[in-house]
């Protein structure tokens, strides 16, 4: 996917990611999108013509700053990226449903351009 165009729309609900603590950060894999992280987690954001900003897929814990995925070995949940992985703790769980949760809600709400 080519860079989108950010608008003016774009860049008024960046800052106010920012203005909560949410870093924004490049995924070279993904130059389409726009990266956010906060502690410890982060998600791929899509710019819509719009002027909105979507999740593109469900957020993810960093490993080396890198997107993880969550998955089941041998009974266990972890996360893991190419040959890197943690345990999938509640405690890691349970950042990365905070840090979904109020990403979807500052993505819901409009601030002003």
């Amino acid at each position: 996917m080519p860079p989108a165009e950010l608008t003016e729309a774009h860049l008024a609900q960046l800052r106010a990611l920012q203005s909560r603590a949410f870093e924004l950060v490049p995924f070279p894999l993904f130059p389409g999108y726009v990266g956010v992280k906060k502690c410890g987690c982060a998600a791929l954001l899509e710019p819509l013509p719009e002027g909105r900003l979507r999740l593109y897929a469900p957020p993810a814990y960093l490993l080396d700053g890198n997107l993880a995925v969550r998955v089941e070995q041998g009974g266990e949940e972890w996360f893991v990226w190419k040959s890197q992985r943690v345990r999938a703790t509640e405690e890691r769980r349970a950042a990365l449903r905070r840090f979904e949760e109020e990403l979807r809600v500052l993505l819901a709400s409009r601030p002003a351009v």
